[in-house]
């Protein structure tokens, strides 16, 4: 395939890469020499978002796939010029300090001191006004140690409220939205909700993509996977083989169709999954080549049966 194509993240300075590697559960699971392999395959065939999360809670066994990220690029050798940073800001975090001391943990971890993009966590907590997070995230920009900012599983009602209380203060807004966006969860993206906000510029990451593998095929994870909005995971499960007889027809694994499919949104700019094996970075990759191969279209109509949460999942979002 050619090199990645780059879209703007909404009207920010960031141009990303079409397809971006995540962390979750996902260095962890590898040989270090093998990340170092598959990280710089991933850059030269133009891939240079990376979504780098501090993901250990309180109480629960530390996790270090960040740290482990950190160490793989270093030994890769790439310049920091070369990629881009995506990090994780918790609001159940958020306190006196504002997120300072998260960013700052995050940067000792991962061993970068700017993040492209942050990325601030579903919204679980009514004590916390939206007014006080603009004003601290704005802050962390002026400051320097952040590009630009988006959220994560937010309502459409909730980001366009962030959105005019930034313009009200003359400061820059959230300008994406990392969204579960698959084959089997379409209803939040594809709905008038957030339609609006994508015809005012406004851009999205498609997260979860593969269901935690099981639109690959793996119908029993074995590592944890992302919460299920709507208890519409069985279906979806049930789901998988009729996908993956769609792909087999066209040629191709369960995990690139699912891959393509995200690719058809017009509104994301960069669908974000996770690669344990070379193989697995070089198949995702190749979904690039399918939408052209097969047509937007035509592959959403494909696999338009298998979508599990429309009528379900209320398109607002959470």
């Amino acid at each position: 395939m050619a090199h990645l194509p780059r879209r703007r993240v909404g009207t920010s300075e960031l141009d990303v890469s079409l397809l971006s590697l995540g962390s979750w559960h996902t260095y962890d699971r590898m040989d270090f020499a093998d990340a170092v392999a598959m990280i710089r395959a991933a850059v030269s065939a133009g891939i240079n978002l990376f979504d780098v999360g501090v993901y250990g809670m309180p109480g629960a066994p530390p996790v270090f796939t960040d740290v482990l990220w950190g160490a793989i690029m270093h030994a890769s050798g790439i310049p920091r010029d070369d990629y881009l940073v995506s990090a994780k800001l918790w609001v159940e975090g958020f306190g006196d300090q504002g997120f300072r001391p998260q960013l700052e943990n995050a940067f000792l971890r991962g061993g970068f001191d700017v993040a492209d993009l942050v990325i601030l966590g579903d919204l679980r907590r009514d004590d916390v006004t939206l007014e006080d997070l603009v004003d601290d995230v704005s802050g962390l920009v002026r400051a320097g140690l952040v590009r630009a900012w988006g959220v994560n599983n937010w309502s459409a009602t909730n980001i366009q409220r962030l959105r005019d209380i930034a313009a009200a203060r003359g400061v820059d807004g959230p300008q994406i939205a990392q969204l579960k966006y698959s084959i089997g969860r379409r209803s939040i993206p594809d709905g008038e909700p957030f339609g609006r906000l994508f015809a005012d510029g406004f851009s999205m990451q498609a997260s979860d993509v593969l269901e935690g593998g099981i639109l690959a095929g793996r119908t029993e994870p074995a590592r944890p996977i992302g919460r299920d909005p709507g208890g519409v995971r069985e279906t979806i499960v049930g789901n998988a083989a009729g996908v993956t007889e769609v792909a087999r027809k066209l040629g191709v694994s369960a995990a690139r169709l699912a891959v393509a499919f995200t690719l058809t949104h017009p509104a994301n700019v960069s669908t974000l999954f996770g690669a344990t094996r070379l193989a697995q970075l070089r198949d995702n990759l190749a979904a690039v080549d399918l939408v052209e191969e097969v047509g937007a279209d035509q592959l959403r109509a494909l696999v338009e049966p298998y979508c599990a949460d429309r009528g379900i999942v209320d398109p607002e979002g959470p």
